[in-house]
């Protein structure tokens, strides 16, 4: 009896962890030095690329437009990897400077968004950016730029997508 026990812990723990392995997200499973094919063969090619200053670049793989993750890659100009993160998150927004950075300055931190919108009245285009906040609301994170290009206004909202009166 006791062996049996043993042997369904024990096949029972090696089962949640494969099963945990299986979930990790794809952050999780880049190792800052990895190398840039190295980092493809785990999560495929990349959806955008982008040159950096320094001489690098990032890569970036978004869940967009249904799901709510970008998962971006920076490396370096041996092409390792010098960081990996899940930049649609809301203190990475918040990093975003009115009246300073431009639509390039968004393209390069969040990739392109799931939606983009022209209010002709205020002269306002806005890109918008599903997320997560706090792992548990669903939001959109909206950047407005004037017709030069520059960033004039944030605003996050409810994901209408997930309100229940939409669901059906």
């Amino acid at each position: 009896m006791r062996k049996g026990i043993a042997f369904a812990l024990t096949h029972g723990a090696c089962a949640v962890a494969l099963v945990l392995g299986a979930c990790a997200q794809p952050e999780q499973r880049v190792q800052i030095g990895m190398g840039e094919q190295a980092i493809i063969a785990k999560l495929g090619p990349p959806k955008e690329t982008y040159d950096l200053p320094n001489g690098g670049k990032r890569l970036m793989w978004p869940t967009q437009p249904i799901g709510a993750t970008t998962t971006a890659v920076d490396l370096d100009a041996a092409g390792n990897s010098t960081s990996v993160r899940q930049v649609l998150q809301e203190n990475a927004f918040y990093r975003a400077e009115v009246n300073k950075w431009t639509r390039d300055d968004v393209l390069v931190a969040f990739g392109r968004p799931f939606e983009t919108a022209y209010f002709k009245r205020t002269a306002r285009e806005v890109w918008s950016y599903r997320y997560m906040e706090s792992n548990f609301y669903h939001m959109i994170f909206n950047f407005y730029f004037d017709p030069q290009g520059v960033l004039r206004q944030t605003q996050k909202q409810p994901d209408p997508k997930y309100e229940p009166s939409q669901r059906f």
